[in-house]
């Protein structure tokens, strides 16, 4: 940052940590200022399609080129700093952010919080979006102590709010708040969900906070699980901008896909039989999937495409696609985190779940076309990088 001249003071930003939600929460905040007529960066990992997709304006991807030239003017401080491929696009980011002159950057954490490259930003307010156990091996074995790291973005006297619901969780983060005399808000205390309907496109919420009601908010992201990071959204842009009417926070969580660019969240491929792509990387975000597809088709065959990585709980996984009753199409993503085809699959029998010899993407969804009738469901899900690959499979482009 030194060498590029410290961009991250350049724009003001707003910080965003937890284990789930925090690529929607931080999509459904950039779109909400987008739609209020702002110029918005967007910093999110991991990337879905191309690297670019970690550092957008206004929900468009930064161009190649000026990626390229930027890594030509730094190559040298590059090569001397050696940076990890995580600091050096977060860096990429924050100079992008700083010479398109943005209004405001949203920055997803990577990984933690405390000692993520990300935390080099003095953000106008922090977002605490949920706490579960992950990276146990990195960030300690209790939810007390994950929950200190994702705290450690908290700064002085910058406010912060967090729609995490443990008690002990909530503890922690009130303490390192006070520590720090940053305001702490808690969602569930300043923002009410009077009702909420589910469809496959997304979610229809009334919603009261401190400052009014809303009817019939339509959220563009489907799964009862994302209520809490709109909720999170709403209440953080109310924090942010006191000119900020309800007509930005209708239009931004409507449109959230087209303002952020936000992908592979529940994203519907096909209706009849219906196929869901979701980038579901762990036991939460996997069981909020298998709940959003069993609600929505609760009679229909469940089919589940599957590719994870070694640091997962690969055993809960599989005993929750077993519960599911789903048939199960092990495959390796190409990564050398992967979980091996063979090892996943013995995951998968170990906890009853069904399995089918698998192989890779193009492969399952034959696989997938052979067997199914009109009345099943196809999930696509385990990372990132199996996700990537099925939209073009479907005839969807990037851009879709």
């Amino acid at each position: 940052m030194e060498a590029m001249g410290r961009p991250h003071e350049a724009f003001e930003s707003v910080h965003v940590a937890g284990t789930n939600g925090k690529g929607s929460t931080a999509s459904m905040l950039a779109a909400i200022a987008t739609a209020s007529g702002r110029r918005v960066g967007l910093h999110t990992s991991p990337h879905l399609f191309h690297l670019s997709e970690r550092l957008r304006l206004d929900g468009v991807p930064a161009p190649e080129a000026w990626i390229a030239d930027a890594v030509a003017r730094f190559r040298t401080v590059m090569e001397e700093v050696r940076p990890s491929f995580f600091e050096a696009l977060t860096a990429l980011s924050f100079l992008y952010f700083a010479e398109e002159n943005v209004d405001l950057a949203v920055v997803e954490v990577g990984l933690g919080g405390r000692l993520d490259a990300t935390n080099i930003l003095l953000p106008r307010l922090s977002l605490i979006t949920n706490i579960a156990l992950e990276h146990t091996d990195v960030l300690g074995e209790t939810l007390e102590a994950i929950a200190r790291e994702k705290a450690g973005i908290i700064k002085p006297a910058v406010p912060v709010l967090t729609a995490a619901e443990q008690p002990e969780v909530i503890a922690v983060i009130r303490a390192v708040a006070a520590g720090q005399k940053a305001p702490h808000h808690q969602l569930q205390d300043e923002v009410q969900a009077l009702d909420a309907a589910s469809a496959l496109g997304g979610l229809t919420l009334r919603v009261r906070t401190p400052l009014r009601s809303f009817e019939a908010l339509e959220v563009g992201l489907p799964g009862l699980h994302q209520q809490a990071n709109a909720l999170l959204a709403l209440r953080a842009a109310e924090l942010l901008f006191d000119d900020l009417g309800a007509g930005p926070i209708y239009t931004g969580l409507r449109e959230v896909r087209r303002l952020a660019g936000l992908r592979g969240r529940l994203e519907v491929l096909q209706d009849q039989p219906l196929v869901v792509a979701d980038v579901a990387h762990n036991l939460p975000s996997l069981k909020a999937a298998l709940a959003f597809v069993r609600a929505h088709r609760p009679q229909d065959r469940l089919y589940v495409l599957l590719g994870v990585m070694r640091d997962k709980d690969v055993a809960g996984m599989a005993r929750a696609l077993a519960e599911a009753q789903a048939t199960v199409y092990p495959l390796q993503p190409d990564s050398e985190r992967a979980v091996p085809i063979d090892v996943l699959a013995a995951h998968l029998r170990a906890q009853g779940a069904k399995v089918v010899e698998g192989s890779d993407l193009a492969e399952g969804r034959a696989w997938f076309r052979r067997v199914a009738t009109a009345g099943a469901v196809f999930l696509i899900t385990g990372s990132h990088q199996v996700v990537a690959h099925a939209p073009a499979l479907w005839g969807l482009s990037v851009s879709e």
